[in-house]
């Protein structure tokens, strides 16, 4: 790594004023962040659901436009000729001196680099011109507000149910609770579990993030217990019921739990931070098997994750030697995909040409996944990290591989020494892919992995119409299993939304010559869906029909999807949980609820 050598004086105005200049741009960037962020504990009190999903949305391109107004402004004050490699040196060093007190000093790294990378040649991304390591320490950084990152409460003094209501009302929503005191009662019994009657310690405390996480049509205390040295992490969801009141819908407490609510399917939450690398910390704390990379998306800073997960992956490859092979499962026409074995990610490629039946184009296809990003992913769409120019060691491709990229997508692939660049690829967390899973179980004997699968299979589908997506080809090959037993979605090139398609009846053959047709003998729409053909598709494995016949035969009606669609039309915004519904409180109670209780039914 090249070493910086810091001159004895930096000379040059122009350096400082675009280093000015580029601070002053991520200034604005994520004052904007914050106040969307701010504005999403209004949008809930109110429960104003599309203003919130369409704040999110619209949240995760501020970046992107900040940089090329900021880039712009640079191209139209300054000359090329003035930008001498010693402006470049020197502008670096001038941005340092300016982060020395700044609260998000890693996001602004990371702002400065992607200024520097749409106006630098590639050649140039080196230690000298960007900060390709961090420089500016975010460790013990003060908060200016006058609440910390975090609040403590030592129940030991007031006890535990009167800690949790204090603890509730420093949230300051201004939404009445149902019945408080009956939520803190279960929040309080649940807590209690989750110690197991451990003998308090001098240090017993709960320690709470000062902001509350909002998505969706709900908002998440974010907390953990200290007891001498244990640490036990736990989130409280809060909900509307049917009358808009709030209630505490459940404790999660288990790691599996709260890491599927954090997940790589379920970025990006609206969280007003000062401090972003205190709420990492203290994110880590919980989930310690999670990267910073994915925390930092999971709290809508997907670049700052973008560029995190970059030096894991340099890092990575330092410490590893085996070679990047074509994915294993079933190839796919429109994707390469290819994985380093060692490493939980999938290298996802498009290629140039596409064989029939398949009718769309390169850019249809980035289309798709930018819909997806901007999309509510309902913990069921893998996330996808957009990279250009990535350069690859070629020593360490398979000659199969190096063939095969060569022959699918040559306009993509540059031999540039000893590196391959492709210009243009998408990276993803690695599944099984379902296809895989189902054969494996049944190789193995295990029915109840086969059930399970096929259930959250079926699941996946059901959220994905929630949030009003149909995937197109539903193919088993084309979701994935998670480490958390979880099926998601990841092949996005023939998705539609719900609402742009026409699911329909076959209709009955009217002659026997239709009837015997093997050609569909009734005019077909490009968006027409005939549900009851699904099976011929995905049922043809006895045992599977068996178990998807018994959770989902719905799926195979033109009337499911159909009643789906009318209610998105009708502007209803469906309840998708992050945890199984046997959890909620509502869901434990003595007897079943009766029908019309409001306490376990969610506004919609």
């Amino acid at each position: 790594m090249t070493q910086i050598a810091f001159p004895k004086l930096l000379s040059s105005q122009i350096a400082f004023d675009i280093a000015r200049t580029i601070r002053d741009g991520f200034d604005k960037h994520y004052r904007l962040f914050r106040e969307t962020s701010q504005h999403a504990k209004r949008y809930f009190e109110q429960g104003a659901w599309s203003a919130a999903q369409t704040a999110a949305r619209e949240r995760i391109d501020f970046y992107d436009k900040r940089v090329q107004e900021c880039v712009q402004m640079l191209e139209d004050e300054y000359e090329e000729s003035e930008l001498s490699d010693e402006v470049w040196r020197e502008l670096k060093l001038h941005y340092i001196g300016m982060l020395t007190e700044h609260k998000q000093p890693e996001l602004a790294e990371t702002f400065f680099n992607s200024v520097c990378c749409n106006i630098l040649h590639r050649t140039y991304f080196n230690n000298d011109y960007i900060f390709v390591r961090p420089v500016v320490s975010t460790e013990y950084i003060d908060t200016q507000d006058p609440v910390p990152t975090y609040r403590v409460y030592y129940p030991g003094k007031d006890g535990l149910r009167h800690t949790l209501t204090r603890m509730l009302s420093n949230f300051q929503l201004d939404c009445a609770f149902a019945n408080l005191e009956r939520d803190v009662a279960q929040v309080e019994a649940r807590l209690q579990q989750l110690f197991g009657g451990d003998r308090l310690e001098p240090n017993h405390q709960l320690q709470v993030l000062t902001s509350l996480f909002y998505r969706n049509k709900g908002a998440y205390l974010v907390g953990k217990g200290i007891n001498g040295n244990r640490e036990y992490p736990f989130v409280v969801p809060i909900l509307h019921n049917r009358h808009g009141k709030l209630v505490l819908d459940t404790v999660l407490f288990e790691q599996q739990q709260i890491a599927v609510l954090f997940s790589f399917t379920r970025a990006y939450f609206l969280v007003d931070m000062e401090v972003p690398s205190a709420y990492v910390q203290f994110l880590r704390s919980l989930l310690p098997r999670k990267p910073r990379s994915e925390i930092y998306t999971i709290l809508g800073l997907q670049k700052q994750g973008k560029t995190l997960f970059y030096r894991d992956y340099l890092q990575h490859l330092k410490h590893s030697s085996d070679h990047f092979e074509s994915a294993p499962g079933i190839r796919g026409l429109v994707m390469l995909v290819f994985a380093l074995p060692s490493f939980p990610y999938v290298f996802k490629v498009i290629k140039d040409f596409f064989p029939p039946p398949k009718e769309t184009t390169r850019a249809q296809v980035q289309q798709k996944y930018l819909l997806v990003k901007h999309h509510d992913r309902v913990g069921r769409m893998a996330d996808t990290l957009e990279y250009s120019n990535v350069a690859f060691p070629r020593a360490r491709f398979a000659a199969e591989l190096l063939a095969e990229l060569k022959q699918f997508a040559p306009s993509l692939v540059e031999e540039d020494h000893e590196q391959i660049i492709i210009r243009h690829l998408y990276i993803e967390r690695r599944m099984v892919p379902l296809n895989m899973w189902l054969s494996n179980a049944e190789k193995e004997g295990r029915d109840d992995l086969v059930e399970h699968a096929i259930v959250e299979y079926g699941n996946a589908i059901k959220e994905l119409v929630a949030a009003n997506i149909f995937p197109g080809d539903m193919l088993y090959k084309n979701f994935g299993v998670t480490r958390h037993q979880r099926v998601v979605f990841y092949d996005y090139d023939e998705i539609e939304y719900i609402t742009d398609c026409q699911f329909r009846v076959i209709p009955q053959a009217r002659t026997e010559e239709e009837e015997m047709s093997a050609e569909p003998w009734y005019p077909i729409g490009k968006h027409d869906v005939f549900p009851e053909q699904f099976g011929t598709f995905l049922l043809g494995n006895p045992r599977i029909r068996t178990y998807f016949m018994q959770h989902h035969a719905d799926l195979l009606t033109a009337q499911y999807w159909q009643a789906r669609k009318q209610r998105i039309e009708d502007g209803h915004i469906e309840d998708v949980f992050p945890y199984p519904q046997h959890l909620r409180f509502c869901m434990q109670s003595p007897s079943p609820p009766l029908t019309g209780d409001p306490t376990c039914m969610i506004q919609s």
